[in-house]
């Protein structure tokens, strides 16, 4: 196959995945707080480890220096990720508020990715990588802030896309450096939550709910290095920069600083350990700054302060504080055509108890990861790779996180996720 018809078939790939993604109706992800634990089918069934070991085209999502390790490479895939979330109120001095709400109206969704890298000479790659950054989607039926006065069901939906054009440079054999592009796009959805949308608690009432979907979009930058320290030891580090979005417009009476909703910082370190030829360790620390976001950052006990209402700079939020992922994995290849991967991951919780109240709209509180994968390489050479991820259910018990003004109590919420995916992909 030439390199101009291989270029071509490679462009029309690229631009199909790019439309599927942009009119994909809805997409979310296994989560860190909202952020995806991981990029690449592969990845995901070593539970999201990818700084030191990059093994598909989609290997700049984890770290842009994988770009130059991977060699020319097609990869796409699809997962249906089927969450189950829900809170319950106890303790409200509100008439009808305190009991329980099942946020599952809509019970699965699904993930498209899509990776191309091309080695230009020894030491220059180019690639890009076309993934969910994150997500977070919740449906009450039953609305949780009806007793408040809202009306109507209750949903939020949050969508966030990236695009990363990658360029990794080799300055010998044993270490490889990269820098990505970070495109986002985002999507934001919000319904019965008028009992926000008022004077007194939004600085722009009729900008809180119910306005339909609003996107937004944003430039940031991922960079990289792995260096191969032995023949069996891979080390990496990436650092992915904050990206300042632009604003939500219709819902900026909800989220602070007139519907600001950039997207975090986060930097990771990496490990990959050959024990056997066969057998790999891996194990990745990543840090999410969701403190530099002032909408989810700033508590919602700020409407307290004069000054301080919904969608002004330093309106009540979500309350996230920063959180620490630290995964781990095996790669173990029983056989020339069959791998077999697993990984473990586990983070705090991005959700003070006190703050559980407004989080009834985006309870991110899973803890853990438990993930199983594997990938057959075909008589042809292209390779199919499956991952199953589970997330066990996490509940975590609010302690005051209703506001007196409110009515007090507390709020209960669970969120417990599954993701079966699947991928395709062949070198060039």
């Amino acid at each position: 196959m030439s390199m101009k018809f291989s270029f071509l078939i490679s462009s029309r790939i690229l631009v199909t995945m790019l439309l599927s993604f942009l009119f994909f109706p809805t997409v979310t992800h296994a989560t860190n707080g909202y952020l995806s634990n991981g990029y690449g089918m592969k990845s995901q069934g070593l539970a999201g480890v990818g700084v030191a070991l990059p093994q598909d085209a989609l290997a700049a999502g984890n770290n842009p220096a994988g770009t130059a390790l991977v060699g020319d490479r097609i990869d796409f895939g699809l997962s249906w990720f089927m969450p189950e979330r829900g809170t319950t109120i106890t303790g409200s001095s509100v008439p009808g508020a305190s009991g329980s709400y099942d946020g599952n109206y809509k019970k699965s969704f699904f993930i498209p990715e899509f990776g191309y890298t091309k080695q230009l000479s020894n030491a220059t790659s180019i690639g890009v990588a076309v993934f969910g950054n994150g997500g977070l989607n919740i449906d009450y039926p039953r609305n949780p802030f009806a007793a408040y006065g809202s009306k109507g069901s209750a949903s939020t939906d949050f969508v966030q896309l990236s695009l990363s054009p990658s360029v990794a440079w080799k300055p010998s054999e044993q270490h490889a450096l990269g820098a990505a592009v970070n495109f986002i796009y985002q999507r934001f959805t919000a319904n019965g939550l008028s009992a926000f949308d008022n004077p007194g608690t939004s600085a722009y009432p009729g900008s809180v709910t119910n306005r339909g979907a609003d996107s937004s979009t944003g430039w940031g930058l991922r960079l990289g290095w792995i260096g191969q320290i032995t023949p069996a030891l891979s080390l990496g580090a990436t650092w992915v920069s904050k990206v300042s979005a632009t604003k939500f417009d219709k819902y900026k009476g909800l989220l602070a600083d007139a519907g600001s909703f950039d997207v975090p910082e986060n930097y990771g370190i990496g490990i990959a350990y050959k024990i056997t030829p066969a057998l790999t360790l891996v194990a990745d620390v990543q840090e999410i700054r969701y403190s530099g976001v002032r909408s989810l950052a700033n508590p919602l006990s700020n409407l307290t302060v004069q000054g301080n209402l919904l969608g002004s700079p330093n309106g009540g939020g979500f309350g996230w504080k920063d959180i620490t992922v630290v995964k781990f994995g095996a790669s173990y290849e029983y056989s020339k055509n069959l791998t077999l991967r697993g990984g473990y991951s586990c983070k705090g919780n991005p959700i003070p108890s006190d703050q559980n109240f407004f989080n009834i709209a985006a309870p991110a509180v899973v803890k853990d990861h438990l993930t199983f994968g594997s990938t057959w390489k075909t008589s042809s050479g292209a390779e199919l790779s499956v991952a199953y991820v589970h997330a066990p259910k996490n509940t975590t018990n609010g302690r005051g996180s209703i506001p007196a003004a409110l009515g007090g109590g507390d709020v209960k919420s669970f969120l417990e996720e599954d993701i079966l995916g699947v991928a395709y992909g062949w070198k060039l």
